[in-house]
């Protein structure tokens, strides 16, 4: 009799040994519970396409059928109540059939969350195919999602099934399903030169008439020819009027021109004199020319001259005016008079600013002649010679004082006919003056 007692309390013993890993596996589950309701999987699946829906809405990739449920071949555990801090999850395998747990998270037990993780080996746990049924968020194209959105729906982190995201995938892994083709990553060199599409200038040469009609346009064309080839213009200069201080008798000269007309077609007038206060006019002269540009810093010239002292003269003029090079501006001209006399002269000066208002100018002229005129004073060849230097101030553009010395010679048989009239051929004059225009 005792030793029958004897052996069924070690058969006890023994059977409690060998239960009890399963009772602690299993400790806080209930037996009588069923699996999960039909009721409780529709739920869910309704709670995945709605997360599913915000998801493609925020442009990611979701597979369609991605929330049809799991094949369960056994019935799912309730893990929720587990303690994981003691289990060893760096050997578990995505098969364990750990891959379909809820773990519910207790929001207002932060620390126990972290303490159930604490002991977890994410970064050895191996990966497997996702479960049908769950999300594969490695693939999604987190790049693209607006900090806005992402606050304004969060996504409830505790119905997801951790059991399937690769915690321990490195950086450069995590990033092979981003879309990297919209970032610019080169300089604007690398961008190429690309002529324009075919549409371009496709449309009709005239498109606004059929907008404004024939007529508001013509009149809108003239007056844009108005405004910039400009229609028609006056100007007027006194390039130079001054008071001559020399030996003997003090003097006077002008030197004024001006135009009225366009950018192409101009009437040109032109005037200068000299003379000696108490005496007449030595000499005086006008111009009538028509101006015509022949490139965008000459103009051709022709017309008419006319002397106003001694023997009365009338020539007809050629030349050019303008700016040549190194900002000369010259004024060339050749005249035949109604005598058949020809002559030439040329005019040549120079603006070298020392200040924004303080300018100093050289000038010089030539006078010709390819005959001797004696009742006029001019020999053949070089006739006279003219070099002076003024410095003037512009108070404006428009007017500026100036003071200068200028002398002239007079060459050859024009300086045997100055000494035969009593004049000097060489004659300094110290001037001052003004010169304007408007």
């Amino acid at each position: 009799m005792k030793i029958r007692i004897a052996s069924l309390l070690a058969s006890l013993a023994v059977g409690s040994v060998l239960a009890s890993p399963a009772a602690a596996q299993h400790a806080g589950h209930s037996p009588a519970e069923p699996q999960q309701s039909a009721e409780a999987q529709t739920d869910a699946k309704s709670k995945c396409e709605q997360e599913a829906g915000r998801h493609r809405a925020m442009g990611h990739p979701v597979a369609e059928g991605a929330c049809e449920p799991a094949a369960q071949p056994e019935a799912a555990m309730d893990h929720s109540r587990m303690d994981h801090m003691t289990m060893d999850h760096g050997s578990m395998t995505a098969q364990d059939g750990h891959s379909g747990m809820t773990m519910p998270m207790d929001a207002a037990r932060p620390e126990a969350l972290s303490g159930s993780h604490e002991g977890m080996n994410h970064g050895s746990m191996p990966q497997g195919n996702p479960a049908e049924g769950a999300m594969d968020h490695s693939k999604m194209n987190h790049g693209e999602m607006r900090q806005a959105e992402a606050g304004s729906s969060s996504m409830d982190h505790g119905q997801m099934d951790h059991g399937q995201m690769n915690q321990g995938q490195t950086p450069s892994q995590d990033m092979q399903g981003m879309d990297h083709s919209a970032m610019q990553m080169g300089s604007d060199d690398d961008i190429p030169l690309l002529p324009p599409p075919p549409e371009a200038g496709s449309g009709p040469a005239r498109a606004a008439v059929a907008i404004w009609g024939e007529e508001a346009m013509n009149e809108a064309r003239r007056e844009l020819v108005r405004e910039t080839d400009g229609g028609m213009r006056f100007w007027f200069q006194g390039d130079r009027l001054e008071y001559r201080a020399r030996e003997g008798k003090d003097g006077y000269l002008w030197d004024i021109q001006g135009y009225y007309g366009g950018d192409i077609d101009k009437f040109w007038f032109k005037s200068e004199g000299e003379g000696s206060f108490g005496e007449p006019i030595e000499g005086a002269e006008v111009q009538a020319l028509w101006s015509r540009a022949i490139a965008p810093f000459f103009d051709f010239q022709a017309g008419v001259r006319q002397d106003l002292t001694g023997p009365e003269r009338t020539h007809a003029v050629i030349g050019i005016q303008g700016i040549a090079p190194y900002q000369f501006e010259v004024d060339a001209a050749a005249f035949v008079s109604t005598k058949g006399d020809v002559t030439a002269r040329i005019e040549g000066e120079l603006d070298q600013r020392i200040t924004q208002r303080l300018i100093l100018q050289p000038r010089a002229e030539l006078a010709l002649s390819a005959q001797d005129i004696p009742e006029l004073g001019i020999g053949a060849g070089l006739d006279r010679i003219e070099a002076g230097l003024r410095l003037r101030y512009e108070f404006a553009r428009e007017f500026a004082p100036y003071v200068g010395v200028s002398q002239e010679w007079r060459i050859g048989d024009s300086a045997d006919f100055a000494r035969a009239a009593g004049e000097d051929p060489s004659v300094t004059n110290y001037v001052v003056g003004v010169r304007f225009w408007f």
